[in-house]
């Protein structure tokens, strides 16, 4: 079955994103929580989690931004959809460029933007937590 367009779900980039930071964590660590006791879910918790907290904030971020300036997809295939049920802000955009509404354009390019940046910083900043 085929990925809609804009899906923020697992794809191939997050998935080697995610692999590459468990890779990276130390076997020792999960070698000494064994030893200390810890279940499969405690040391998923308190080693795997936490080590990959940044990773898994970069991957979020990437995707997000993937999905918000989807265009490309929606573009070829469906040309905005019909009625404009498919249409992205970024089509949105492009087809004020198009028209020779400049202005109404670049807003709506600087309101992506801002919608970005602001999911961005969340991410960034609801990353800081602590299990």
């Amino acid at each position: 079955m085929a990925t809609p367009a804009g899906f923020v779900g697992i794809s191939p980039f997050s998935a080697i994103i995610l692999l590459a930071g468990l890779q990276s964590i130390p076997d020792e660590l999960y070698e000494q929580a064994r030893i200390d006791g810890a279940g499969l879910p405690a040391i998923f918790r308190h080693v795997t989690l936490p080590l990959l907290k940044t990773v898994i904030i970069a991957t979020l971020l990437f995707r997000t931004i993937d999905a918000l300036r989807v265009f490309d997809v929606i573009y070829v295939l469906t040309g905005g959809g019909p009625g404009g049920s498919t249409t992205s802000v970024s089509l949105y955009a492009y087809r004020y460029y198009a028209g020779g509404d400049f202005g109404f354009g670049a807003a709506a390019s600087v309101l992506l933007f801002i919608t970005a940046l602001v999911l961005a910083l969340a991410l960034v900043k609801g990353g800081r937590f602590e299990l």
